[in-house]
């Protein structure tokens, strides 16, 4: 990614402190197992390390370091039985959801020759997790619980565990990186207009302002001929260009893309929503033109670059680009009554990460409902499972997830240069529309191969919000 972040997670191991004068080789034991247990989580994410927790006062010690660290998640080890005062200090003044991983070292007892310290250090699980739900409840924190095994591996545990750390990705790219909005919203589409002070107190993102005649000169200063040679390649080598494509071709818009990543660098930009609504004449004719295919180079190296100013959209493309690797801009399109198949896409920039083959670049005179014309890009979905998200604002101001699961079919798509996608639903076509549309979710949303809505869950509970699942 152009802008690099990487989630903090705090992390620590709980266990009685009454316990280990009792049974001393319980200590090795259980330093051993949180050792072991730190190196599961992916080398992605920062660790913050609050260490062994066997009283209150090491308790506060380890809050103290999440604090500091602004953690975006925590994750608790139970190595046996602990009271709750060893856990609540540690997330007492925390925002974040507490994840209570609840692991036992051996899948089954040797009953007849398992003592007490076996049993403590070894076979206890299960115990301890109900008293830690009902206490951060009662505190009022997020939470959710890890229950399973580590003899033998156990690989739903460290699905989980790396979930709840992409999860956590999205809040800290939230939280280090700026929305860049160029222009404004397109003009009437009020279903996009946005607060960018209750977007920053809600889910931590700044946004920039930028003028359309700063983006215009923008690549005045662009002279490395080798840095722009490079870049009108990876042009020619991620888009088919209709008619041919040459270095040449392509050189004024690759000589806008090096800028436009320096200027995301220099920013820390990772979120792009823009519109233009000009004459389209002299330069902005001539970035017009091209922007589409710009911007599209952009969101490949991770920034969520959204057309009509829309700022939510991009939020949904960075998470899903967050989470799997692929975020695209999509609305409903139209309907195939005759296969029950929702036609999903938008033209604009995309995700060459979600294309099944290679995308496709062409020009055309007329942007429909847009001032100017110039480079249309095609992008051409993976078939199989898509998740859909969207997300959407009530009269509060309060944000909701709008998400939907279906499937890629191959068949007929328009060929006029948009992006669209075949997609069936469990609910049919009919009910989708309906049921997607009664949940408000704007008329843009974000789309990704595979199956993110599990994922998604984890991320909405890290921002604490809301979720509407139309299906699955």
């Amino acid at each position: 990614m152009l802008v690099e972040t990487k989630a903090k997670i705090g992390v620590f191991s709980i266990a009685l402190g009454a316990y280990l004068p009792q049974f001393p080789s319980l200590v090795p034991e259980f330093e051993s197992q949180y050792e072991a247990f730190k190196k599961t989580l992916p080398d992605t994410v920062e660790i913050v390390d609050g260490g062994m927790v066997t009283t209150k006062e090491l308790s506060q010690a380890a809050g103290d370091k999440f604090r500091a660290a602004d953690v975006d998640l925590v994750i608790v080890q139970l190595l046996t039985y602990a009271t709750s005062y060893n856990m609540l200090p540690a997330v007492r003044d925390l925002d974040v959801p507490v994840v209570l991983v609840n692991i036992q070292k051996k899948k089954a007892p040797d009953y007849e020759n398992t003592d007490t310290a076996t049993w403590l250090g070894e076979l206890y699980a299960c115990g301890a997790v109900g008293e830690m739900v009902a206490d951060l409840e009662r505190a009022g924190k997020r939470h959710a619980v890890i229950t399973g095994v580590v003899e033998g591996g156990d690989p739903y545990v460290q699905a989980e565990i790396e979930d709840w750390c992409r999860a956590a990705q999205v809040r800290r790219r939230f939280r280090d990186t700026n929305l860049a909005q160029i222009g404004r919203p397109y003009p009437g589409m009020m279903d996009l207009y946005i607060d960018e002070t209750n977007l920053y107190h809600r889910m931590y993102l700044y946004t920039k302002q930028f003028d359309w005649e700063k983006m215009w000169a923008i690549a005045d200063d662009i002279t490395d001929e080798d840095a722009i040679r490079a870049k009108a390649q990876d042009i020619l080598d991620t888009f088919d260009i209709e008619g041919g494509g040459t270095v040449e071709k392509v050189w004024d818009m690759a000589k806008y893309v090096v800028a436009f990543e320096q200027w995301v660098k220099d920013e820390k930009i990772a979120f792009i929503a823009s519109h233009y609504d000009g004459f389209a004449q002299g330069k902005a004719g001539v970035l017009d033109s091209m922007l589409i295919p710009a911007f599209s180079m952009l969101i490949k190296q991770g920034v969520a670059c959204a057309v009509e100013g829309d700022i939510k959209v991009s939020m949904a493309m960075s998470i899903l680009k967050t989470i799997s690797g692929m975020g695209q801009l999509s609305e409903m399109y139209s309907i195939d009554f005759d296969k029950d198949i929702c036609i999903i896409g938008h033209s604009g920039s995309g995700d060459a990460d979600i294309s099944a083959k290679k995308p496709t670049m062409k020009i055309v005179p007329v942007f429909h409902g847009k001032t100017g014309g110039g480079y249309l890009t095609q992008f051409y979905p993976h078939l199989g499972p898509v998740t859909y998200l969207g997300i959407t604002q009530d009269k509060d101001g309060n944000f909701k997830f709008v998400v939907a699961e279906g499937v890629n079919e191959e068949g007929p798509i328009f060929t006029f240069g948009d992006t669209n996608m075949r997609t069936r639903f469990t609910c049919g076509a009919r009910e989708f529309c309906n049921k997607w549309s009664e949940a408000g979710p704007t008329h843009h949303m974000a789309a990704a191969a595979g199956r993110h809505i599990d994922t998604i869950l984890k991320v909405a509970k890290i921002f604490n919000v809301p979720v509407d699942i139309v299906t699955r």
